[in-house]
């Protein structure tokens, strides 16, 4: 193992700084976001996007319909560039979210939906991408260049801006706060300490990763990251979920990673990590509150909502040095790449 950080690291940590640039400079944006919604009064936000955009996605969909009623729905591309489906989305907002924003398909569910009657959002990182280019309304995340292949900063700053669009819709002044202060707890998540669960991961076959809410999606961001940069099997369920048949698969020392912020879910979350530890499971708890002897302790933007976003820092810095103890690479896994184009 190299003690030389790795690109992902490095990236990980700059995520505080990419958030802080959303929204400095993309307040107009916002405004715009919120005049819109408010005025087309849409009856579904749908959306469309792949790998960790699409977790992003899921995030949003809790933020959103925690905060404003408004179903959020999923739209496989594939309906799309594979079926040449016409979409029906008259008073809709579509939103597509992309780091580079030139997928076929994601594009072609764009376009599919702008004809169907959708006012279109592209959430990117490239802000002349083709995607961007042909959307009605363009949110640059402003993470800046991102080498390693595991997205780090795009994630996170793709998630904030998200968290931005639905306080823009709600108007939630605690919201509003609460992302005021997400790249100070960003900045402090850089230390700290999860190398507590280290041993929990470097040797394990496979392993779950859980949360309710807003944290299951950030659990489902976690095990993308473990298959890619770590080469271990992780299987994301909500911790509802888990009570049912994934809880089978649960016996002495199976490892489970839990991302519990203090929101509603919290005591019956909590609940459930008891049941899941009397039948021998191993688990760790991103939490800014102690959840027992394994609680990794992140920093809270106040708002229980948001800190799952803060959980992945250092998650991310917990699942890159598992990988380079696994005698891997986390920047360059050796079947996948930066852009993945498909249709």
């Amino acid at each position: 193992m190299t003690d030389t950080p790795s690109l992902m690291f490095q990236e990980t940590a700059e995520a505080a700084e990419a958030v802080e640039r959303l929204f400095a400079q993309e307040a107009k944006t916002f405004a715009e976001l919120g005049r819109v919604i408010a005025e087309r009064g849409p009856a579904v936000v749908s959306m469309s996007a792949r790998g960790s955009s699409d977790h992003a996605a899921s995030f949003f969909k809790y933020l959103f319909e925690i905060h404003t009623g408004i179903p959020v729905a999923s739209i496989g591309p594939s309906v799309a560039s594979v079926y040449d489906a016409s979409l029906k989305l008259e008073r809709a907002l579509h939103i597509t979210i992309s780091q580079s924003g030139g997928s076929p398909d994601i594009v072609a569910a764009q376009a599919s939906a702008k004809k169907g009657g959708a006012v279109t959002l592209a959430v990117v990182n490239v802000a002349d991408s083709p995607l961007a280019k042909a959307a009605d309304i363009v949110l640059p995340i402003h993470a800046g260049p991102e080498r390693s292949v595991a997205a780090t900063k795009s994630f996170i700053a793709s998630a904030a801006a998200l968290a931005g669009v639905t306080q823009a819709a709600s108007g939630d002044a605690a919201l509003k706060d609460a992302l005021g202060r997400l790249p100070g707890a960003l900045a402090a998540a850089c230390d700290v300490d999860w190398e507590p669960a280290l041993p929990l991961l470097t040797n394990a076959g496979s392993i779950y990763t859980a949360g309710r809410g807003p944290g299951f999606a950030i659990a489902l961001e976690a095990a993308l990251k473990a298959k890619e940069t770590a080469q271990l099997h992780a299987e994301a369920f909500s911790l509802a979920e888990l009570m049912h048949g994934p809880m089978q698969l649960v016996d002495k020392g199976f490892p489970i990673l839990a991302f519990v912020p203090e929101d509603a879910a919290l005591a019956s979350s909590a609940q459930s990590l008891e049941k899941l530890r009397g039948f021998g499971a191993q688990i760790a708890s991103f939490s800014s509150r102690d959840l027992g002897e394994l609680t990794i302790r992140t920093p809270s933007t106040g708002h229980g909502q948001v800190d799952p976003l803060v959980s992945l820092v250092g998650y991310y810095r917990l699942i890159e040095r598992v990988a380079r103890e696994r005698g891997l690479n986390p920047d360059t896994p050796d079947k996948l790449k930066k852009v993945t184009e498909t249709i």
